[in-house]
């Protein structure tokens, strides 16, 4: 296989460059930091398969294992491009967009009655977000963080962990789930929305521990 580039002349690496140039590509940050977890193990698999492929690329295998290299190479970059860039996308727009978007003015309960609806029409991604964004708005009309507009998901979740220890990993978890939905277009089943709604509930009923935390972005009653 030749690979080529507009600016130069056609290349036919050897065997140990193309894996060179595989694992170089391959080892990218932008990969492994947005790929699904489900296929960590199978990432790791092939890297370290890789790596074994020594030699002199004389041996009676080269004329095969080369091609195969590329091949899979190639089959890999083209498969993390689809898969990685909407996930950094949507990584990229959590980070700048407002939990409410253009819906802002809704109270909590407001919010907690869209989800009930959504979720009552089977649309559970639906039900989801607006069951995190209820809340959120919630722990703002409880005056333990402040009303700000351009507040994110994780901006959020953070905050709400300081004062909410015990809730802390549920809120992060959460707060990825919205992202996902939200952003990243993922679908989310019964059992996420009930997991959003049970923490919410649980939430209200807790009381927040302001004990050490810096008050910044906080809006503790004085």
């Amino acid at each position: 296989m030749l690979l080529c580039c507009p600016w130069s002349r056609p290349v036919t690496p050897d065997r140990e460059e193309a894996r060179r140039w595989a694992l170089e590509e391959l080892a990218k940050p932008q990969y492994p930091d947005a790929r699904p977890g489900w296929v960590d193990q199978l990432w790791r698999d092939f890297l370290d398969w890789l790596s074994t492929l020594g030699g002199d690329g004389t041996g009676p295998d080269t004329n095969f294992a080369l091609p195969a290299i590329v091949a899979i190479a190639v089959a890999l970059i083209i498969v993390a491009v689809i898969v990685v860039r909407p996930r950094l996308n949507a990584r990229r727009r959590s980070r700048t967009e407002d939990i409410y978007g253009a819906d802002s003015t809704m109270d909590a309960d407001g919010y907690r009655k869209r989800a009930s609806t959504a979720a009552d029409d089977g649309d559970w991604a639906a039900a989801v977000v607006d069951q995190f964004r209820a809340l959120v708005r919630s722990a703002e009309e409880r005056d333990i963080i402040d009303v700000r507009a351009g507040r994110t998901a994780d901006e959020a979740s953070a905050q709400l962990g300081q004062v909410f220890s015990t809730a802390q990993q549920r809120l992060g978890a959460a707060a990825l789930l919205f992202d996902a939905i939200r952003y990243g277009e993922q679908g989310a089943t019964r059992a996420d929305y009930e997991s959003t709604r049970v923490l919410d509930a649980e939430l209200l009923t807790m009381k927040p521990d302001f004990d050490g935390v810096v008050h910044t972005g906080f809006a503790v009653p004085r």
